[in-house]
C-alpha cells in the first residue's frame, strides 16, 4: 500500500515538474518574442540620435530622440500633454464605438440576408470609396466645429473596416458545416451561435483592428480640421511656431497608442482563436 502510495506522489511529482518546465519555456519563448520586437527600434534610434549629434541632419528638421524626449517631459511637467491626450482618447473612443457598432450589426444583417445584401450593399460600397478628408467641408457645414463633427468623422472611419469584414467573414463559411449542422438537427440559432460565428470570429477581429487604426487617422484629420484641444491641435500649434520636437511628440504618442491597442485586440484574437491551426512562419 505504501509502495504504491509512493509511485502515485512521485508520478504527480514528476507531472508537476514537466508543467512547470513547460510553462517556464512558454515564459521564455514569449519574453524572446517581445525583446525581438525591440532591436529595429533600437537600432533605428541610436542611428537617429548619432545622426543628429555629429550634424549629419539638421535638428530643426529631424530633433534627435533625446531632445523628443525631453520636450516630452516638458509637457508632462506643465499637465498640457495629459490634457490633450485624455481629449483625443475620449473623441477616439467615442467615434470608434459609434462607427463599429453600426457596422458590424450593418455587416452581420447584409451577410445573413440575400435580400439586405441588394439593398444595402451597393450604397454602402459607394460610400466606402469616398475619401474622409472630401468629406470634411461637408461635416463642417452641417455640424460645425464642435465635437459632433469630429466624433462622426472618426466613426465614418471605423465603420467600414468592420462592415466588410463582418460581411466577409459570414460570407466565407464552409457551405459543408451546414450539412453537418443539418446531420446534428441544429437549430437555426444554433447554427448561428455555434457555426457562423464562430467561423466569421477571424475576419471580425481582423475588422476590429483595421477599424482601431482606421479611428486613429481619422482622429488626426478631425483634429487638424479646426480643434483648440487634443494632440492633433497640439501638433497644429506646434508646427505654427516651429516646434518640431514637439510635433514629434505628438507622432510618436499617435504610433505608441495605435500600436497599443492593436496589440489589446489581438490578444483577443489568440484567445478567441486558439482552435485555429495556421501557419507561424
Amino acid at each position: 500500500m505504501s509502495n504504491n502510495t509512493e509511485l502515485i506522489y512521485e508520478e504527480t511529482l514528476v507531472k508537476k515538474t514537466k508543467k512547470s518546465k513547460k510553462k517556464k519555456r512558454q515564459l521564455d519563448s514569449k519574453l524572446i518574442i517581445f525583446l525581438r520586437g525591440f532591436i529595429f527600434p533600437t537600432l533605428l534610434i541610436a542611428v537617429w540620435e548619432a545622426a543628429g549629434m555629429y550634424g549629419f541632419v539638421s535638428e530643426t528638421l529631424l530633433p534627435r530622440p533625446s531632445e523628443i524626449f525631453m520636450a516630452f517631459i516638458d509637457l508632462l511637467r506643465n499637465g498640457n500633454l495629459l490634457y490633450h491626450f485624455q481629449v483625443s482618447f475620449l473623441r477616439a473612443i467615442g467615434g470608434f464605438l459609434i462607427g463599429g457598432s453600426l457596422g458590424l450589426l450593418a455587416g452581420l444583417a447584409v451577410g445573413f440576408s440575400n435580400k439586405m445584401e441588394h439593398t444595402l450593399d451597393p450604397t454602402m460600397q459607394m460610400l466606402r470609396t469616398i475619401p474622409t478628408l472630401a468629406v470634411i467641408p461637408l461635416f463642417i457645414l452641417w455640424f460645425g466645429f464642435g465635437e459632433v463633427s469630429k466624433i462622426l468623422l472618426i466613426a465614418k472611419g471605423a465603420f467600414f473596416p468592420l462592415y466588410v469584414n463582418a460581411f466577409l467573414g459570414i460570407r466565407s463559411v464552409d457551405g459543408k458545416m451546414f450539412e453537418v449542422a443539418k446531420v446534428l438537427q441544429y437549430s437555426k440559432w444554433k447554427q448561428i451561435t455555434n457555426l457562423i460565428i464562430p467561423s466569421a470570429l477571424p475576419n471580425i477581429l481582423l475588422g476590429l483592428r483595421l477599424a482601431l487604426g482606421a479611428a486613429w487617422l481619422a482622429l488626426v484629420a478631425a483634429e487638424l480640421m479646426g480643434s483648440s484641444e487634443g494632440i492633433g491641435y497640439l501638433i497644429t500649434d506646434a508646427r505654427q511656431f516651429s516646434q518640431t520636437t514637439v510635433v514629434f511628440v505628438g507622432i510618436i504618442i499617435f504610433a505608441v497608442f495605435g500600436k497599443v491597442s492593436d496589440s489589446f485586440v489581438r490578444l483577443f484574437e489568440r484567445r478567441l482563436l486558439k482552435w485555429q491551426d495556421s501557419f507561424k512562419g
